[in-house]
This record gives C-alpha cells, sequence and structure tokens, in this order.
C-alpha cells in the first residue's frame, strides 16, 4: 500500500511535469510517456495504445468486479486571455497555475494516487483499472473509446473531472442534427416551385416546441436548439432546399437512438446525426459510491457538460478537485489543497465499498 500521506506531493510533482509539457488533444504523445514512466517507477506494469495509458492492480481476479478509474491528459490550446506562461506550472498563493492544471491534471493525478493506494493491496471486493486518455477535448476516437474493448469487464467508473469533489450523478448526452428539407425551385414571381423553406419552417416549429414525454428527474426536459440555417441562392428563385442544424442535448430519460426515431417520426426534414456517440449517462443515487459521497456531505447534481463519461455504458460519476468554472480560462489553476482533499476523499468514498 502506497503511503498516503505522501501521496498529495507526489502528486503535485506528477502535476507540475505535465503541465510542462505541451498536450493538445491529438499531440499528447510526451504526456504519455510521462504517465507511462511514472507508473512503472512505481512498479505498475502498463499498458498503451496510441496516446493512451492503462493499468491494473497487482492481484487482479478476474472474478471480481472492477472500477474504472478515467481521466485525461489532453488539453485545450490556451486563449488569447492568458497572462502567465501556460507551462510555467508555478505554485503562488496556494494556486498551481498551468494550462491543463484544473481541466483535468489534477483529477488524472489524484485519481493516479488513488490507484496506486490501492494497487498493492490483497483482498479487495473491487479490482481497480486506470485509465489515462487522450482526445477528450475534441471528443476524439482515439482516446477512450478506442480503449474500452482492451479493458474487459467494467462494472462502475469514475469520471475524472472538476466537479469541487461533490458527485454529478447523471450527464447530458450530446446529437447535432444535420437536416434538409426538400422543395423544388421556381421562378419567385409565379405560382412555381414548392418552397423548401417554408417546409423547413414547419419541422423547425416542431423542434421548438415538442415535448418529450419523458423527463429525467435530473436535467428535467430534453432541450433541442435549432442553431444554422441555410437556404435560397438569389431573390427570386424559389428555394429547392433548406438545411438546419439542430443541437439536442439528451437526458439520462432515453437513450439517443430513442430520440433520433421519435424526431425522425414527427418531421418531414431528412434528418443525419453526424454521432449519436455521446450518450447520456447516469447513476443511481442509492448506489454505495454515491451514498458514500452523501455521507461524508458531497452535493449530488446533474452536470449540463459532456466529457468521456459519455462513451461508457456502465453506471458511472463524474466527480474530481478543481472547479468547472476554471476551465478553459485564461491563467487556468487548482488550489494545491484540493489535490490532497480529493485524494483523501475518494479513498474514504471508495474505503466504504471496497
Amino acid at each position: 500500500m502506497a503511503d498516503i500521506t505522501a501521496l498529495p506531493q507526489l502528486a503535485l510533482q506528477l502535476l507540475q511535469q505535465l503541465i510542462s509539457i505541451q498536450s493538445f488533444s491529438k499531440e499528447e504523445d510526451r504526456t504519455a510517456d510521462l504517465i507511462a514512466q511514472f507508473l512503472q517507477q512505481h512498479g505498475v506494469q502498463i499498458n498503451r495504445k496510441l496516446n493512451n495509458i492503462w493499468a491494473w492492480n497487482r492481484h487482479f481476479d478476474a472474478a471480481k468486479p472492477t472500477i474504472l478509474l478515467n481521466s485525461h491528459h489532453d488539453t485545450v490550446k490556451p486563449n488569447s486571455g492568458y497572462t502567465r506562461d501556460p507551462y510555467d506550472a508555478k505554485i503562488e498563493d496556494g494556486k498551481l497555475y498551468g494550462l491543463g492544471s484544473n481541466d483535468a491534471g489534477g483529477c488524472l493525478v489524484s485519481l493516479i494516487a488513488v490507484f496506486l493506494y490501492y494497487h498493492d493491496q490483497e483482498n479487495l471486493k473491487y479490482n481497480f483499472c486506470l485509465a489515462a486518455t487522450a482526445e477528450e477535448e475534441i471528443s476524439g476516437v482515439n482516446g477512450l473509446e478506442l480503449i474500452i474493448p482492451e479493458l474487459g469487464r467494467l462494472d462502475f467508473g469514475i469520471v475524472g473531472e472538476p466537479t469541487l469533489m461533490d458527485l454529478a450523478i447523471a450527464e447530458r448526452g450530446l446529437m447535432v442534427l444535420d437536416c434538409t428539407a426538400h422543395g423544388r425551385a421556381g421562378h419567385a414571381a409565379r405560382e412555381e416551385g414548392d418552397n423548401a423553406i417554408y417546409k423547413a419552417l414547419a419541422d423547425i416549429e416542431w423542434f421548438r416546441s415538442y415535448q418529450f414525454p419523458k423527463e429525467s428527474e435530473v436535467f428535467g426536459p430534453i432541450k433541442m436548439s435549432v442553431t444554422i440555417i441555410n437556404a435560397g441562392s438569389q431573390h427570386n428563385v424559389v428555394p429547392a432546399t433548406c438545411t438546419f442544424t439542430v443541437d439536442v442535448r439528451v437526458t439520462d430519460a432515453y437513450r439517443n437512438e430513442e430520440v433520433l426515431e421519435i424526431i425522425r417520426r414527427h418531421v418531414s426534414c431528412d434528418v443525419k446525426p453526424r454521432s449519436i456517440r455521446l450518450k447520456p449517462s447516469s447513476i443511481d443515487k442509492n448506489h454505495p459510491f454515491v451514498q458514500a459521497g452523501i455521507s461524508l456531505g458531497r452535493k449530488t447534481y446533474g452536470s449540463p457538460t459532456t466529457s468521456d463519461q459519455s462513451l461508457l455504458d456502465i453506471s458511472s460519476i463524474k466527480i474530481g478537485p478543481g472547479d468547472s468554472a476554471r476551465s478553459h480560462m485564461a491563467d487556468e489553476f487548482i488550489y494545491v489543497d484540493e489535490i490532497g482533499e480529493g485524494i483523501e476523499l475518494y479513498i474514504q468514498m471508495l474505503s466504504k465499498i471496497v
């Protein structure tokens, strides 16, 4: 068992090293190298596929259920508002500054520390699978999604994202729909053609006003927003097509496939989803891990933002040190104390079930 008192400093040092290495989505090879080396130095046998690193606890038992510990090591690009070097991992006034410090470096190193704490323990009720993954910030196909088939049977997932260590027990899914209404071209001055814009308007009104029968206990109704529309070539031609885009925030009351089927039944336009892979997520409020968090004074809530949780088909929860409001901000930071508190809270919650 790793020394629990040493874990916060170990995690902090690793995070400072990660911050110092540029790791934009699709360019995470050097942070993947660092994470692999760090784990190997601590006696962990690692696996790697592209820029994803994963490992199991030493005494893995296939007969036992497995808990996934997942967070990502890619970052967005620094925005123009930075006044500091985004790769200079300085600590000032109790804050560790740097790109990716809050989203989601603090979560990642805290979960790595938790994994090390349990790595050598025997007679656990659960196995642990650690996955430090790539391309989360772009919902890429070469991140967590790429290695899920390699991880074997997973029973429960903890996804590290900054939540102030409160419990995000549900997360909205996302579908972006490209819709095309078809008419027939004609001259605007004569009674010719079949105006595709008018056909699109009827469908757009449906998207604006439709209420799905089932509502989420956490989020309420599904939200659909028409966000882009295009039609026409010149003022005197009735347009034959009108295209528009719909942003659909799916709740845990439905699967993405169900929502798409309902939409297609109600509208006359062609509806093509860009993807249905970003699924809504949820976990039963009575799950032992959730109850353990509640017993420690943590709040539960529904998260409006998407994460790698949307790629999991298992019960999962989003929780981690740091604050989502700081993600992607200029001069990003995480409080040093948040990392130690995060490790302690993760272990306190897990100790009640493993």
